[in-house]
């Protein structure tokens, strides 16, 4: 047991959060040596480059997470075991967000590459974006730059591809935001490989939309509107963006569950009506159904 381990770490910030950061080791030590970093996370602006600099915390932090995930299976995952990994998760925060520690921090979601689609892999490749998505959230033009000079774009697109609809979610929101930049727009035009490969993975990712998971479906929605608008922005591209648009993204059943956000329905007429300025892309913008399959037709509330 750490002795005072309730005390404010502000006392003697560098040697108490040495002390505490030193119990994550031992199992002994671990659980309150977790929720007092975790308490005190404000109170000391250094515990993010002390964690990532302290030898195995990291590792340490990422096996509290892991241990979850079979627990979480069996539905015996305990009180105390979430309150573990929710801290653990937010100690992960304190170092993305730190400006010393967050490129290193990026830098090592090397298993976002990896195609294997087991539970604990999805788990890791969630953690993963959801700490570089909180990232991408704040639109800082360094962490957008230093996105785009490494392999974080194709990575998203292929968890795009590979992953469940959590992670398809957040990696969609990570291309968006980096799409949402004028350097970032520029990177997926800059090569007609990189732009075909963006196009044909939201084109994939509508196709296999399913209505199984009806809270993150919403969310993924108004990601790809959003990638799709932003792509539809370049007039010089849009016949090739319209032959790669598949037409089930216009089914009304679409619609219908983002008829409740004024900004996305929105973003949806604007995404039709620049699509619509393409030869090879008719759409009427009615409330009429479709009459024919050469002439499809979209209701947006």
């Amino acid at each position: 047991m750490i002795s005072g381990a309730t005390a404010p770490v502000t006392s003697n910030p560098p040697a108490r959060v040495r002390y505490l950061i030193q119990g994550l080791a031992s199992e002994e030590t671990r659980e309150q040596s977790l929720d007092v970093l975790c308490k005190n996370r404000l109170a000391y602006g250094n515990l993010a480059v002390l964690l990532w600099n302290s030898f195995g915390t990291m590792r340490v932090l990422l096996k509290i997470i892991t241990s979850a995930y079979r627990p979480l299976l069996s539905d015996g995952l305990t009180e105390r075991a979430v309150t573990q990994v929710c801290n653990a998760i937010a100690l992960f925060l304190c170092v993305a967000s730190h400006p010393n520690t967050k490129i290193p921090f990026i830098r090592a979601t090397t298993f976002l590459n990896t195609m294997n689609n087991e539970r604990s892999y999805e788990c890791l490749r969630i953690t993963s974006l959801g700490v570089i998505g909180s990232l991408a959230k704040v639109q800082d033009p360094e962490v957008i730059e230093y996105l785009l000079s490494t392999q974080i774009f194709p990575s998203c697109l292929r968890c795009m591809e590979v992953g469940k609809t959590l992670s398809r979610t957040v990696s969609t929101f990570i291309i968006y935001r980096i799409l949402l930049s004028e350097k970032g727009l520029k990177y997926c035009f800059i090569l007609a490989e990189r732009y075909l490969s963006v196009s044909q993975c939201l084109g994939k990712l509508v196709e296999n939309l399913t209505e199984d998971d009806a809270e993150n479906l919403p969310q993924l929605l108004k990601n790809i509107i959003g990638c799709y608008l932003r792509l539809s922005e370049n007039k010089r591209t849009r016949p090739q963006l319209s032959s790669y648009f598949p037409w089930k993204f216009l089914d009304h059943k679409y619609a219908n569950i983002i008829r409740s956000d004024p900004k996305v329905l929105a973003d949806l007429r604007q995404l039709v009506c620049n699509l619509r300025t393409s030869k090879s892309f008719t759409i009427h913008c009615t409330d009429e159904p479709p009459t024919s399959s050469d002439s499809p037709g979209l209701s947006i509330p």
